[in-house]
């Protein structure tokens, strides 16, 4: 396996992204400026994108995504090491996601912890209901992680 940065031409992986963010529209607001990894075994398996916050000395992880085939599998979290390890240093790294066990629970383990929650984010910003888990998505929940 081998993860590398993709620099050119990353609406390639947009199956891939849509697994993270459904949405089209909002993948093209952060992915040209953002830094796209991808993990190869050998074909794409998985994939973060992050970018630089908004704030200062602040990083945001906009997209993680792993092939439903090789879900559970420690991908997710391979790829999040990474990127710790990648932009360690860079001050804090801010993650937004749905609010459901399963997601938080996953970044938790990570060592990620509550920040703040953008009411009915997913309600104002998507152009149609997103459901993960069985269940409609409303607010952002967003989790911090020293770099």
């Amino acid at each position: 396996m081998e993860i590398r940065q993709i620099r050119e031409n990353k609406k390639t992986f947009l199956p891939l992204l849509l697994l993270a963010d459904e949405q089209e529209s909002m993948i093209d607001r952060y992915l040209e400026q953002g830094d796209l990894w991808v993990l190869y075994d050998p074909d794409p398996v998985g994939l973060y994108v992050v970018i630089q916050g908004e704030w200062a000395n602040t990083m945001e992880l906009k997209a993680l995504a792993v092939a439903p085939e090789r879900q559970r599998q420690g991908l997710g979290r391979m790829l999040v090491e990474h990127l710790l390890n990648q932009y360690q240093g860079k001050g804090t790294l801010l993650v937004g996601t749905g609010d459901t066990p399963l997601t938080l629970s996953f970044y938790e383990s990570l060592g990620f912890v509550f920040y703040a929650r953008s009411k009915d984010f997913f309600l104002k910003y998507y152009d149609h209901p997103i459901f993960e888990g069985g269940r409609q998505l409303v607010d952002m929940v967003y989790l911090q992680h020293p770099l």
